[in-house]
Formats: structure tokens, C-alpha cells, sequence
């Protein structure tokens, strides 16, 4: 019985983790990691060899407002794509290239923005996505 219980557990526990939260965008959904906290934020994808191609990370602040984000101690490329409260996208910084120098460029949205997400570089042009397009969040 009690190895019925604990495999049900494991089961269960599974299939919950498996959906985890995504993005949807340009026809494509990814999963996200969320970096919510102000800890996760200032993190973000540094430090990091690799990111799966289907895969992001997704910031969510409380308001929308001017972002501006870094690639200091980022090893892989990105694209960076600001959103807004509505989620329509409102601008990007493509290809945008690791820093390993002491004064890194900022990247600045070009309006206020709620949400910012981080994919591979290259994501947004293979999607074919740009300023106005419209991502789908499932958060579960």
C-alpha cells in the first residue's frame, strides 16, 4: 500500500511540473522560467553556458514603466522583448551579445513595459515577430 502511495505521489507530482508555465509567441510556446523577485531579476540568465532553444525566462514587475536591461555576466546571446501591461510587445533588443567587460551597454525598452522576455538570439527573427506582436502567457 505504501508503495502505491508514494508512486501515486510521483505520478501526480509529474504530470503537475510538466506544464509549468509557457509563453506563447509567434505560433511557438516556450517554457519560462519566472524571475518575479527582485533576487531573480538581478540574476536573470547570468552565469549560464546554454538555454534550451524552446525555452526563456520571463520578468514580471508590478507596473509598466521604462526597463532597462544588461547582458553583464551573460554567456550566450539573447533576444530581449519588452511588453506591455496588455501584453503587446513594444520593443526589442535583437542578437543582443554577451558583455565580459567591466562597463556594459544598457538596453533600454523605447516605452514602458510590464514584461520582458529573454529567448535565444535569433528567436524573434526566425519567428518572424517584431514591435506589436502579441505573446500569450500561461502561468498556471
Amino acid at each position: 500500500m505504501r508503495f502505491c502511495l508514494t508512486l501515486l505521489m510521483i505520478v501526480v507530482c509529474t504530470a503537475c511540473s510538466a506544464g509549468g508555465p509557457s509563453v506563447e509567441i509567434g505560433g511557438k510556446r516556450f517554457s519560462v522560467e519566472i524571475a518575479e523577485t527582485r533576487q531573480k531579476q538581478a540574476l536573470g540568465l547570468m552565469y549560464r553556458d546554454e538555454m534550451p532553444a524552446e525555452h526563456g525566462m520571463l520578468f514580471i514587475f508590478p507596473n509598466e514603466a521604462p526597463r532597462s536591461f544588461w547582458m553583464k555576466n551573460t554567456r550566450i546571446a539573447l533576444d530581449i522583448m519588452y511588453f506591455d501591461k496588455d501584453l503587446n510587445m513594444v520593443s526589442a533588443s535583437l542578437e543582443t551579445k554577451p558583455c565580459r567587460v567591466s562597463r556594459c551597454p544598457s538596453y533600454p525598452s523605447i516605452a514602458p513595459a510590464m514584461y520582458v522576455l529573454e529567448l535565444n538570439a535569433g528567436t524573434a527573427e526566425a519567428l518572424g515577430v517584431g514591435p506589436g506582436a502579441r505573446m500569450t502567457l500561461e502561468l498556471d
